[in-house]
């Protein structure tokens, strides 16, 4: 890979000694993100402390014609924050503030480097939470989230992250800082510039600070899981619960074979005595005991469940999250997936699923299939898992035909190739199934007003 220039060097070591890395594990590290799929080869790590200093770096890339990859907790699944040309992988986790919370304006300013569990744990002493949550919160930060317009386990409740941004700070890759919203929730001054950067993956401008806006922390919280039949079983219940009158939290599914893996790699307590072809996590917000009770006991005197389990405790609940969120590490650690993250219209699943299971099951019978996800709004995760006479090689080639029939499926159903982990690298080719030439172009043209040279996250969503 090329040096940097010499520009660009001397700015980064004007900045401090400590604000750039070359060493050959954190190009590895900071070069990729989870998807794995693509051989990490960054120049060097930038590691910018303030705005000012992600301003002065991006000002001299821009000057240099060196490729930017803004990184943030490198959770994505679609590659969007791989870095494998010889670009400058521009890191923020040191940029990790979080003001006070405005308890007025129910508001929290923090900078794109939060880590999102850390945010939620900042807010929790006031009663509050930004409601963006998802398995990998732990270690994702809010810039990444923002710029992917991240999903996750309570969309049906909250919606997408861009409905909890109320302002942006953003860099331009020419060094331009923009002021963005600020902690307005009325703003009807033209274009709202803000939501062009959120969901835009870094291609556009690199986000520094996020004025988000909070909701009150749920007074109580009931979670079960039912073993049911079947897709037909898990919409059977979601119809049922949306009628019952309780406020659905979240609302989320997995199949035996997700289950199966899970209890290989964790040690964990299954709490069903028999095996069932599907399950469903529902999550409730302050439901009176009364009603939650009669809603149970409805479930199986119509059988639309033949088994369940209701947490009791925290302790239980967080055990029967555990059987949804640790699904994905565990696919991983048990075999090898070939994952995608797609979304139809919730009245098209049930058919959508039975297509794609027949289609794959006659052209690849051998392959295990592990489905999950958020079902509650439209949102599949797929996952191929590479049959042990496959090597990894032969594998990834055979799943591009799998890959070409299920995306056929998408666009035959109105659905979306990427529901919540963005386009990135992974996805481009499949981009124009769920957006339409003219779409792409507008998406291009806004490209080039912004990035003229097509210095920022080059590559990712548009080729």
């Amino acid at each position: 890979m090329p040096p940097l220039p010499t520009s660009v060097l001397d700015e980064l070591r004007r900045l401090g000694d400590d604000r750039v890395s070359t060493a050959p594990d954190d190009l590895v590290a900071y070069g990729r993100d989870w998807t794995r799929y693509y051989t990490p080869a960054p120049s060097a790590i930038a590691f910018p402390r303030s705005t000012a200093e992600v301003s002065a770096i991006l000002r001299a890339c821009h000057a240099a014609n060196v490729a930017v990859v803004p990184s943030g907790g490198r959770t994505g699944l679609a590659g969007g924050a791989v870095a494998r040309d010889g670009e400058l992988v521009l890191s923020l986790e040191r940029m990790r503030r979080m003001d006070p919370v405005d308890l007025l304006g129910a508001t929290v300013r923090v900078e794109a480097g939060a880590v999102t569990a850390a945010v939620h744990e900042h807010c929790a002493p006031d009663g509050l939470t930004w409601p963006v949550d998802f398995a990998s919160k732990g270690s994702s930060q809010i810039g990444g989230n923002i710029a992917t317009n991240a999903g996750g386990v309570k969309v049906i409740r909250y919606g997408l992250t861009r409905a909890w941004v109320l302002g942006l700070q953003v860099v331009l890759m020419d060094g331009t800082v923009l002021e963005l919203g600020g902690a307005l929730e009325k703003n009807n001054t033209g274009a709202d510039l803000r939501q062009l950067f959120i969901g835009s993956e870094g291609t556009l401008g690199v986000i520094t600070e996020a004025t988000l806006k909070l909701a009150p922390v749920p007074k109580k919280l009931d979670v079960m899981v039912f073993a049911v039949r079947g897709l037909p079983g898990v919409l059977g219940v979601f119809r049922d619960v949306r009628k019952s009158g309780m406020t659905l939290a979240a609302f989320e599914f997995f199949t035996q074979p997700c289950l199966d893996r899970l209890l290989r790699h964790r040690a964990i307590r299954n709490p069903f005595d028999q095996p069932s072809d599907t399950y469903v996590l529902v999550e409730v917000e302050d439901a009176t005991p009364e009603a939650l009770e009669a809603w149970v006991g409805s479930v199986f005197e119509r059988e639309l469940a033949v088994d369940g389990v209701l947490a009791q405790s925290a302790a239980q609940a967080a055990e029967l999250w555990t059987l949804r969120e640790g699904i994905s590490e565990s696919l991983s650690a048990t075999g090898v997936p070939h994952k995608h993250d797609i979304a139809l219209p919730v009245a098209a699943l049930e058919t959508f699923c039975a297509e794609l299971e027949a289609a794959i099951g006659a052209r690849y019978p051998t392959w295990e299939i592990c489905l999950f996800g958020h079902i509650g709004d439209g949102n599949l995760h797929v996952n191929w898992m590479k049959p042990d006479e496959l090597t990894k090689e032969q594998f990834l080639a055979a799943v591009k035909g799998a890959d070409a029939e299920m995306m056929t499926l998408v666009q035959r159903h109105g659905g979306s190739v990427s529901a919540e982990h963005g386009i990135g690298l992974l996805k481009r080719d499949w981009l124009g199934y769920s957006r339409t030439p003219a779409e792409v172009a507008v998406m291009r043209a806004l490209k080039a007003a912004l990035d003229p040279k097509g210095l920022l996250n080059p590559g990712k969503i548009l080729s």
